[in-house]
């Protein structure tokens, strides 16, 4: 970790654009994770964000499915049939909106991260350090389990490490299991 860094994971080319251009003016160490591929446009053009706000896309009140990066998109999709799931897009991964994070573990009372990333020291902890702190309620992580990266189509990674709505969904319904016990 180095001290004072931002670190944010745009979520799409509109994000991207508005990000990059609100750092052209900003003070300060700043690191911006991209994907490797085209993502799936999720915002408008025009949107704009706020660098450290988490961001909503849809509400809910089973679940929060916090996602960073390429796994919105599947968190959008994983928020199906049968749960009510507020979607939020962490695309500011530090410093964690831990207001966001606190706000949606008490809204709702359990939580699911997804990211394209080791689910160690990731978006997941950083939700987990905070939900420990505040409020305590379940917790379901999706990303890649400490595993050695491997080479691929986009479709082949996201099956073969279960950065998918299926897993997303799955993690939701334990979730929500959990906080009903």
């Amino acid at each position: 970790d180095i001290p004072g860094v931002t670190i944010i994971e745009p979520t799409d080319s509109i994000m991207l654009d508005n990000v990059i251009r609100q750092l052209e003016r900003a003070n300060g160490v700043y690191y911006v994770r991209l994907s490797r591929k085209n993502a799936v446009q999720i915002y408008q053009p025009g949107s704009t964000f706020e660098i450290g706000k988490a961001a909503e896309l849809r509400p809910g009140t089973d679940v929060t499915l916090m996602a960073t990066g390429v796994c919105v998109a599947e968190a959008l999709k994983g928020a199906r049939e049968g749960i009510s799931a507020s979607v939020v897009n962490v695309f500011t991964l530090k410093p964690i909106d831990r207001d966001a994070v606190e706000h949606y573990a008490r809204s709702t009372g359990a939580i699911v991260t997804a990211e394209n990333h080791s689910i160690y020291n990731g978006l997941g902890s950083a939700v987990a350090e905070v939900v420990a702190e505040t409020c305590p309620v379940p917790l379901e992580r999706v990303g890649v389990l400490d595993r050695f990266g491997q080479v691929g189509t986009v479709d082949y990674l996201r099956e073969i490490y279960q950065l998918d709505a299926k897993t997303i969904y799955e993690k939701a319904r334990k979730a929500i299991a959990r906080k009903n016990q």
